[in-house]
């Protein structure tokens, strides 16, 4: 088995060309005590978006180098810590390999947002450190407050709880549908939520932490089946298109 190395490389270190390579179960293992959530699948995931180099032998088998793993450590911080997109970490990883200072560093941008406060609890983020991180243009930001799928605190500032919110309105957008076009998605989740307020509030009345976290459960049950079912509706009504 190949060993485990002691000390990851810059990224792109060029004394890492000769060093013992890894093999994919090698790489979740280094990298997993950091990212408890890191999978193979995850691994291959970013390989397949260009993050990644790993070489292959003639047998068709990864073997990653100490400064794929450098890279895949570097992604799967910014992902966690900094919230940032993957077209954006790529963006990173390109400007360093061309010996570049990172992208957004420069003077006059806004820092990475910081992972946590001091009691652990995630941060609120500025507007532009949010639509950098969620890949929105400043008014698309604008417009998915003004259309209610975003809010923001007293200062202006966006709860990073949110951010999965943001990813799916700029995503969406990159295929023509705008915020203003997604206030259906609002009024049908706050139809939902009555629906499953009034059906978990009696559980709420009694007031007693057995009774909370019955409600929690329950909530989380009635969230997935709403999920589930908007999912198959939606793929029902989108097959009838293909249909001849």
């Amino acid at each position: 088995m190949t060993a485990v190395p002691e000390r990851e490389p810059a990224l792109g270190d060029a004394g890492d060309q000769h060093a013992p390579r890894l093999t994919i179960g090698e790489v979740l293992a280094v990298l997993r005590d950091d990212f408890p959530d890191v999978t193979i699948s995850k691994i291959r995931y970013l390989e397949s978006e260009d993050l990644v180099h790993p070489q292959r032998t003639p047998s068709g088998y990864r073997k990653f180098s100490r400064a794929d793993v450098s890279r895949l450590r570097y992604v799967l911080t910014a992902q966690r810590d900094h919230y940032l997109p993957l077209r954006v970490i790529k963006d990173h990883l390109d400007a360093l390999d061309r010996g570049e200072p990172l992208p957004g560093t420069g003077s006059g941008s806004a820092p990475l947002p910081p992972a946590s406060t001091e009691e652990g609890a995630v941060a609120p983020l500025t507007a532009e450190q949010f639509a950098r991180a969620a890949g929105l243009e400043p008014g698309q930001l604008a417009d998915c407050v003004q259309f209610g799928l975003l809010t923001t605190d007293a200062d202006g500032r966006h709860p990073a709880g949110d951010l999965p919110i943001a990813r799916a309105a700029a995503g969406l957008a990159r295929h023509g549908i705008e915020p203003r076009h997604l206030r259906v998605y609002r009024s049908a989740v706050e139809r939902e939520a009555g629906l499953v307020e009034q059906l978990v509030a009696p559980v709420l009345r009694a007031r007693s932490e057995e009774a909370r976290t019955r409600a929690t459960e329950k909530l989380q049950e009635l969230a997935g089946l709403s999920a589930q079912l908007h999912t198959a509706l939606l793929e029902t009504r989108l097959r009838e298109l293909l249909r001849p």
